[in-house]
């Protein structure tokens, strides 16, 4: 929400840079509970104090108890991203999975996602299947340990950057340091 808010008010050009949170979980997605095993976390009370902040921000969250390995659904964005009307995927990818406890490492799923953003199915399951975006997903990840990106989100404005969640005030702040101006 704040993010679409400033791309309204401001001359600024967005992009994703897709970041491999947890990149070792399998295909088949692990338990939140074995991901934060080693942790002290109280996952219910956690969850819970996360859901009302995204409520807060405008932002659905779902309960999940399982987490999986997204990078499938990184190198659809990058290609949806590049077609038109495809920028809408990353919504959409986020609802699917944080809303609604989805696998994002399931191609039925990804191809799913895809038609319904009235994308070519046959053309995202070749995007997928011959793994076509990976160098680019590489790219992506090379470029968030050169800058020592280790959280989601991390916002980027001419390689000054902001970790976490943001108010608008914060990110406006970040844009018009760096020259950002209104439309």
């Amino acid at each position: 929400m704040r993010i679409k808010k400033l791309h309204q008010e401001y001359n600024i050009e967005l992009s994703y840079t897709l970041f491999p949170l947890h990149p070792y979980i399998p295909d088949e997605g692990i338990t939140i509970k074995e991901l934060f095993k080693d942790r002290n976390i109280d996952i219910e009370g956690a969850q819970k104090q996360l859901k009302v902040l995204m409520e807060k921000e405008g932002l659905e969250y779902g309960l999940r108890s399982m987490t999986y390995n997204s990078r499938l659904a990184q190198e659809l964005a990058k290609w949806a991203d590049l077609q038109p009307g495809g920028q809408s995927i990353h919504d959409v990818l986020y609802r699917t999975y944080f809303v609604e406890g989805h696998n994002l490492a399931d191609i039925e799923i990804l191809v799913s996602i895809a038609g319904s953003l009235q994308l070519d199915e046959r053309e995202a399951r070749d995007v997928l299947e011959n793994r076509r975006f990976s160098a680019s997903i590489d790219a992506d990840w090379q470029r968030c340990r050169q800058l020592k990106i280790v959280a989601v989100p991390t916002y980027l404005c001419k390689e000054k950057k902001l970790v976490g969640a943001q108010t608008f005030e914060a990110l406006e702040k970040l844009v018009v340091s760096r020259g950002a101006v209104r439309k």
